[in-house]
């Protein structure tokens, strides 16, 4: 581990609307700090700032107060730098794109050439498991490969890190099954540290090494729990004691924070 995280929020807030009527404080004095080759789930009740959290570490909004810092610069310069790559729950494919050209697309933005272009975007899908769908459109294809095309096209330019939010929501529940081992081996393979906004406990305890748990809003971290579960993690882990203990204890912190706020 170096001594420069990945990804750092120092006190930081964030408010819509400052001032208005309808200003919503979504998100208070958040101080956190994610290592290189992590994996870190965001989890907590609904409209409690998770979401909000991720886009201010890729700088698609702002903090009110307090800074955030990707690899040791302004959020505002790493994505300016290409410093990560985004899966939203929805792929957001382009459908008049062939599955290659759309995993291609953002290394044409950054304009690498054509044959590194297609060498790389061959790779990505060979990573995620898609040899031989190169020339497929993505309506021709599962929820689940859509899914895996979005991720090989955020891997495509072999950003530091990996930010995705909820993007298994919308697959049944054995697809997302088995989309949590495909992106396991994934995170092993390529080295990219993750932070991954979920609304399944179960789901954070087997893909990460922490969780953060969020308060409802404003979203404050009211625990950070170390997964010290076997890496690598395959179905196995689902039976073991420890990670049912580990699910135990997050869903009763959730249930009691929010009892908290209802009392």
């Amino acid at each position: 581990m170096t001594n420069t995280p990945t990804v750092s929020l120092k006190n930081v807030t964030k408010i819509f609307n400052p001032g208005q009527p309808n200003e919503v404080t979504a998100l208070k004095n958040i101080n956190l700090d994610i290592w290189p080759h992590e994996f870190v789930s965001l989890v907590g009740p609904s409209g409690c700032g998770k979401s909000t959290l991720l886009r201010l570490i890729a700088d698609l909004t702002q903090p009110t107060e307090g800074t955030v810092q990707v690899n040791g610069k302004s959020a505002y310069r790493a994505r300016i730098e290409q410093d990560y790559g985004i899966v939203f729950q929805s792929p957001t494919l382009y459908e008049w794109r062939t599955v290659a050209k759309n995993v291609e697309l953002p290394l044409e933005l950054m304009k690498y050439g054509r044959a590194e272009r297609r060498e790389r975007a061959r790779k990505m899908l060979q990573l995620v498991e898609l040899e031989g769908f190169e020339n497929h459109h993505p309506w021709q294809l599962s929820g689940g490969m859509q899914q895996r095309v979005s991720i090989a096209r955020a891997l495509a330019f072999d950003p530091a890190l990996l930010l995705m939010d909820e993007p298994f929501g919308a697959l049944d529940e054995m697809t997302r099954e088995r989309m949590n081992l495909e992106l396991q081996n994934i995170w092993d393979r390529t080295g990219a540290t993750i932070v991954f906004v979920t609304h399944s406990i179960p789901e954070a305890v087997f893909l990460s090494n922490r969780v953060v748990m969020l308060s409802p809003r404003p979203g404050c971290i009211a625990e950070i729990v170390d997964i010290d579960l076997p890496m690598p993690r395959a179905w196995e882990v689902r039976e073991d004691p420890h990670y049912f203990e580990l699910v135990n204890h997050l869903r009763d912190t959730l249930r009691e924070i929010e009892g908290g706020m209802r009392e």
